[in-house]
């Protein structure tokens, strides 16, 4: 995989993936998305891996959105529409990733790059950063990415940010649940690695079997949700990370996983 659009580094359980194209402020191209989609299958497919940090080069703009170039570009409308599986690859991929992740925001979160960010399960803002979904000021709209906003924020602070196209601090994002918290940017490495090495330290065949029912329940009816959570709590009995788990909480040790 080329390292020029996107930066992909294991370390410790953790896989990071970097949007590096700075100079445009991160904006996502095709081949730009093209790599992602292959990183994030490349993380999920890894062992090696426990958990997946998503990020942006440079320090001012986590990213941008879609480059807007593309809107403009002479090609054909057919060939603009298909250009878009990616966004939609990659939107199906993460709650299917098997593995924690986290959006280390350490710039503007914006656009289609607000569809990545709400795509990780947990986010992690630098103080600065502002949020927005700005496509109406430039004749568009957010789309893509508004199935991800209405999951994750109220629907009437949704309704503002895409109607009136203006941002939201860091502080309000964490208020309206578009992100867990916000650090000084002095304390944001240090804040994103603790948490990813404690998402990297769990059981990953526990962590997969939560995870993936965290997102197969949250559109089910009621009955049918507790149904499939009860068969799953009945799969981790039968798993001997539980066991570990419980004998190591007993024991006043830390747990040695096996991950079956």
């Amino acid at each position: 995989m080329a390292e020029s659009e996107l930066l992909y580094e294991v370390s410790d359980g953790v896989a990071t993936l970097t949007l590096n194209r700075p100079d445009q402020r991160n904006a996502l191209n095709g081949e730009l998305l093209s790599q992602l989609v292959e990183a994030v299958k490349t993380a999920r497919d890894d062992d090696a891996v426990k958990a997946v940090v998503l990020t942006g080069a440079g320090d001012n703009v986590f990213c941008a959105g879609a480059d807007l170039g593309g809107f403009a570009a002479d090609a054909a409308l057919v060939e603009k529409h298909f250009a878009s599986d990616l966004f939609l690859e990659f939107f199906r991929l993460m709650p299917r990733l098997g593995k924690p992740s986290l959006c280390a925001a350490n710039g503007h979160v914006l656009a289609g790059g607000m569809g990545l960010a709400l795509s990780c399960d947990l986010l992690i803002a630098r103080e600065g950063a502002t949020f927005g979904t700005p496509e109406i000021n430039v004749g568009a709209f957010p789309y893509m990415i508004m199935a991800i906003i209405y999951r994750n924020v109220p629907r009437k602070k949704v309704n503002e940010m895409m109607l009136l196209g203006e941002r939201i601090s860091a502080e309000e994002a964490v208020t309206h649940g578009l992100a867990n918290k916000v650090v000084p940017a002095e304390e944001f490495d240090a804040a994103v690695a603790e948490w990813a090495a404690k998402l990297a330290s769990k059981s990953p065949v526990l962590m997969r079997l939560g995870h993936d029912a965290m997102y197969r329940q949250q559109d089910m009816a009621l009955d049918d949700a507790l149904e499939f959570l009860r068969s799953q709590l009945s799969l981790t009995f039968s798993t001997e990370d539980i066991q570990e788990g419980v004998k190591a909480f007993f024991e006043k040790r830390d747990p040695e996983w096996k991950g079956r």
